[in-house]
């Protein structure tokens, strides 16, 4: 397809996936391949693990008035992402009308996610032995990418980018426009929150790939900022629990609450490290400035520092359950001392009165 646009939904599935068991289990019947980029040189781009690509097939799909034959990718990612790619093909020839109005439809049609949950279903129980913890609590990331082989340099980009049918302000169009970036005469990138229009007269997936990546960082972000949410309340919850119990129940209460705060400090602090070092873009400043753009529009910088304050706070509760523990068993010394003293005076007055 030289025009298509590729309408992408990624999936929290898992605490990791086993990209090694992945590529066992597909070997069989399925065309899949450990992704990489086409256009620069190996060393210009560090993948830590790069994730399993396999064709899911073609399918009809209905989108507003018409029944298009979308194509289906999948993509596996250590981190524990699935993401489904359907790629929806541009008409040749289409008039820039034709191509805002799918896009318009595109945007509005829910029909289409039961086709995405349906394809996640299959690609889960077919890759069930690699899933390690698997769970899916509903984390989603979406984003289209509207991608060119041949692109009209008369069209106007913003009204695709905001799958928008009505005139735009000049405010509006100007800010939509303002991550664009050119490295030659054919190709054009313009990134914003959740979409980005790829023109590239080579074909080269490169773009898309990053702009994918990126995105899968960022729902691991999201998800783990609302883990710890979720464990700081039961952490309060346990807390005020324990300090409802006798002196002696305490203080085996708050060292549970203590193991368990160290087990997820480390835990978080080791995901968050594999997703900072899963993509390094070192060589190639065009590529470092396209991925660094779409991180920074995509906040993932605000969720990393929303994870930081609050393992911060949970290492601050770490640290006043600590010195509630140690002052705690000062006071059982102190009145362990006091019934010694007072036991020896009264065996020393039975003594005399003997």
């Amino acid at each position: 397809m030289k025009n298509s646009i590729w309408v992408y939904r990624l999936f929290d599935v898992a605490e990791e996936i086993n990209l090694e068991q992945v590529e066992k289990i597909l070997a069989h019947g399925h065309q899949a391949a450990r992704m990489r980029l086409s256009r620069i040189r190996p060393k210009s781009i560090q993948f830590k693990n790069p994730p399993v690509a396999v064709e899911l097939g073609e399918c009809q799909v209905a989108i507003g008035r018409h029944d298009l034959n979308a194509s289906f990718t999948g993509k596996i990612y250590d981190l524990g992402v699935i993401g489904i790619i359907m790629r929806v093909p541009v008409r040749e020839g289409a008039t820039y009308e034709e191509v805002r109005d799918l896009a318009v439809d595109l945007y509005n049609d829910d029909k289409i996610e039961s086709v995405f949950v349906g394809m996640l279903d299959t690609m889960r129980k077919t890759l069930a032995g690699a899933l390690v913890k698997e769970a899916f609590n509903g984390f989603i990331e979406d984003f289209t990418v509207y991608y060119f082989q041949d692109w009209d340099q008369s069209w106007d980009p913003a009204p695709l980018l905001l799958a928008e049918s009505e005139p735009l302000s000049e405010q509006v169009r100007r800010e939509t426009l303002r991550n664009s970036f050119s490295y030659g005469k054919d190709d054009l990138t313009i990134i914003t929150w959740d979409s980005a229009i790829v023109y590239d007269s080579t074909g080269s997936n490169d773009i898309p790939d990053l702009l994918e990546f990126a995105n899968s960082q960022l729902l691991e972000l999201r998800y783990y900022d609302n883990l710890l949410t979720g464990e700081m309340g039961k952490m309060y919850d346990a807390i005020e629990e324990a300090e409802n119990t006798s002196s002696i129940r305490r203080l085996g209460r708050y060292r549970r609450i203590m193991n368990q705060l160290m087990e997820l400090i480390a835990d978080i602090t080791e995901i968050t490290e594999r997703i900072d070092n899963s993509l390094k873009v070192t060589e190639d400043v065009f590529y470092a400035r396209i991925y660094g753009t779409a991180l920074s529009i995509f906040r993932t910088k605000a969720w990393e520092e929303s994870i930081n304050r609050k393992i911060s706070i949970i290492n601050q509760s770490y640290t006043m359950l600590s010195n509630r523990i140690i002052n705690q068993r000062s006071e059982l010394l102190e009145l362990t001392i006091i019934i010694l003293i007072m036991l020896e005076v009264v065996l020393g007055l039975l003594g005399v009165m003997k």
